[in-house]
């Protein structure tokens, strides 16, 4: 399907791999100019290089830490100075640690707020007045299948996480008139670094073989396999699109049927 996306100004942060790096090689064989960021200077070249050579991508790297304000502006100075806007803002973050909720204390969920919803908030009001210049602009918030259905193991994901929903469910009423549309996808288990973490962390817990939980995992969920970092960069890439132009404040699960809920 062509998405009209040639030329449009992506920002996606936490870009060197897993999630973020999915996103930014949808939109890159889209034909987007990029701009990717990451905590780490080495390894956001690294994939910037790697995009350019497979998919002939202008891609902007830089190195930024998204818990802090100062190097989002940063960040925004060199994007505006490079592209001159930004139509489409990919949030992303590392997750938290894993544990369950009496394994942390009260200012471990305060820095993992710091980590996921803050980080989107600045972000958001970082670039959001550029689309309102524009006219035009797609966000698209990185969450988790547990704003809707919690996972014992992640509590600290499990909080920081759902206050991103009312944040863009709240922040469309303002910003809607614009043509500006915001939308949250929220994961499911996909073969990511993170993932991997995960079921490593169980297998240290659980003292069961990694190969074990993983089919564990995928027997739990109805298409009886995790999902391709692909399958969720090209969500993402749709709904930066104008053919998803009438999706609007709504989180999209990408979990295989995993979530069993009816709302």
């Amino acid at each position: 399907m062509e998405l009209g996306l040639k030329g449009k100004v992506a920002v996606i942060t936490a870009a060197s791999k897993g999630l973020g790096r999915a996103v930014t090689e949808s939109l890159a064989r889209e034909g987007v100019k990029l701009a990717i960021c990451s905590r780490n200077k080495e390894r956001i070249e690294n994939t910037a290089q790697e995009i350019k050579d497979k998919f002939n991508a202008e891609v902007l790297p830089f190195q930024c830490d998204v818990t802090s304000r100062d190097e989002i502006k940063n960040f925004e100075k060199e994007v505006i100075k490079i592209y001159g806007t930004i139509h489409i803002l990919f949030t992303n973050a590392g997750g938290p640690p894993s544990g369950k909720v009496l394994d942390f204390k009260p200012d471990d969920y305060k820095k993992a707020i710091q980590l996921n919803l803050m980080s989107t908030i600045n972000l958001i009001y970082t670039f959001l007045p550029y689309m309102k210049e524009q006219k035009w602009g797609r966000i698209i918030a990185s969450t988790s299948v547990s704003v809707k259905q919690p996972i014992p193991t992640i509590a600290l994901s499990n909080v920081s996480r759902v206050g991103i929903i009312a944040f863009i469910k709240t922040l469309i009423n303002e910003i809607s008139e614009f043509n500006i549309t915001a939308n949250i996808v929220a994961p499911g288990y996909i073969m990511t670094e993170r993932v991997i973490e995960l079921l490593k962390d169980r297998e240290k817990r659980e003292g069961k073989e990694f190969d074990t939980l993983l089919n564990e995992l995928s027997k739990n969920i109805p298409v009886k396999r995790i999902g391709k970092p692909e399958e969720f960069g090209d969500l993402v890439a749709f709904l930066s699109s104008d053919k998803a132009g009438y999706i609007n404040g709504e989180t999209i699960l990408i979990d295989g049927g995993m979530y069993r809920g009816l709302f």
